[in-house]
Order: structure tokens, then sequence, then C-alpha cells
């Protein structure tokens, strides 16, 4: 079980996040949801071990992921908001790369990188530079770096973007996968009727704060929502968006 507790980061005079708990448990996926500025993205730094809490604590099945960072890190595959590739490099070479760092046996290295490109599609490109690459085949190459070495922990920042709507519904389907495979699933997105089709739980951050925490029915029920955009809307107090929408054709108008 992956559990943050009390997590609290500051940024000089700034608080980011204040008194931040949450369990993800093996087989199930916990959707991290936000606004802008709520927390979301320094939220998922310290889950990865790219930021440390100025206060609290994350721990793997009971143990500070800071104790032996390297040891959590071979544990994790992260898929990051915003990729940062070799553009140099081929996909099939920066897959190489990544499965050698993270000391996969050569042969089955070969395999499975093969196997992925065949399975997203991007097969026939793997000798292509990751230059040339569309954004939603790079995120298709991120995907599988992040997922190469079997890890215990995935954690995924915004998977969906740039991809088109066949690879978005087999992403949808492996991330159900992979919380049936037993994984801690962590999937942080902005496409909340996405997050209500995978999720089995939420956290919704407000101002660095935990506002709504639970099963995404579980919040339906409480509040007496029909769904998951409305409990949002409602937990966030997010202000009248018809309204606003209508301003702004009114001004383009004007």
């Amino acid at each position: 079980m992956l559990v943050a507790e009390s997590l609290t980061k500051h940024y000089g005079a700034l608080t980011a996040l204040r008194d931040v708990s949450f369990q993800a448990r093996p087989g199930e996926v916990l959707g991290l949801l936000g606004p802008n500025g709520s927390g979301k993205s320094t939220t998922v730094k310290i889950l990865t071990g790219l930021l440390r809490p100025s206060a609290g604590d994350v721990t793997l099945n009971g143990i500070d992921i800071f104790a032996d960072l390297p040891k959590y890190k071979a544990k994790i595959g992260y898929v990051p908001e915003e990729p940062h590739l070799y553009s140099y490099l081929t996909g099939a070479e920066y897959l190489r790369l990544v499965g050698r760092l993270r000391n996969i046996d050569e042969g089955a290295l070969n395999a499975k990188i093969d196997r992925f490109l065949q399975l997203l599609d991007i097969y026939d490109d793997r000798y292509q530079t990751l230059s040339s690459y569309s954004k939603g085949m790079r995120q298709k190459i991120l995907i599988s770096a992040a997922v190469l070495h079997n890890p215990q922990v995935v954690v995924l920042d915004e998977p969906f973007s740039g991809l088109d709507v066949s690879a978005a519904r087999i992403l949808k389907a492996f991330v159900k996968a992979l919380a049936d495979e037993g994984k801690i699933v962590v999937f942080s997105s902005h496409v909340l009727e996405v997050v209500e089709q995978v999720c089995s739980r939420v956290v919704i951050l407000k101002d660095g704060v935990v506002v709504g925490h639970d099963s995404v029915s579980q919040l339906r029920s409480t509040l007496q929502l029909p769904s998951l955009d409305a409990v949002f809307a409602s937990l966030v107090r997010e202000e009248n968006v018809t309204g606003r929408a209508r301003g702004l054709v009114e001004v383009m108008r004007s």
C-alpha cells in the first residue's frame, strides 16, 4: 500500500500542500483531481520521489520512500505530464536505454520492446527518431517506458494527452488491467469522464488541501449529485461555468 500521511509542502512563503493524507491500495486505481494551483502536481512529484515534502511522510508497504530512494524508484513507473525524451534516439533505442537502466535481461528486453510497439501500433516507426514522432506517438513511448520493468506502483500524470480515440480506449483498458494485476495505480487527470470510468477512488484537492476522498459512487451518493463532474464542481466551489462561457461569447461578439 502507498500511503501519504500529513503531507505539507512550502515554497518560501507559499504553502502548496497542507496536511494531505490518502492511501492507494494494490488492485485499485486512485484518481488525483484538482484545478490548476490545487497542489496536484506537487503531490505527484512527492509520490514519485522527485520532491521532498516539508512535513509528512510517504510510505510503500510501511517503509519511508525517502529512506532508500533508489530502491523505491526501482519499484515505480512514471508517465510525466511533460515528456522529456532524447529526440535524436529512435523509439526502439529509447526503450532499450530505459530497459538497460532498469537492468532488464537483454533477450527479454528486445522481445518486450517489440511487443509493446506492436500492441501500440508504432512498431513500423521503431527506427524513426523521436523528433519525428507525433505527440501521441511520444506518449505511447512514455507509457511503454514506464511499465517496461513490471513496476509495483504506476503513476500516470495526464497519460491521455495527445492520444487518438483508439489509443485512448486501449490505455483505459490497460489502466484497469494494471489494477487487476494487483498494481498500485495513481492516475492524475483533468478529464473527469475518464477518471469516472477507470478509477476506484478519487482524491480531490483544492488550494493544497483534500476536499474529497472516496469512491466516485460514494461521493455522488453523499452529495446527491449525478456525476463526478458535478461532484468536482461542488467540492472545489467552481463558479458558474455556463455564465462564464456566455460572457466569453459576448466579449467575442463585441
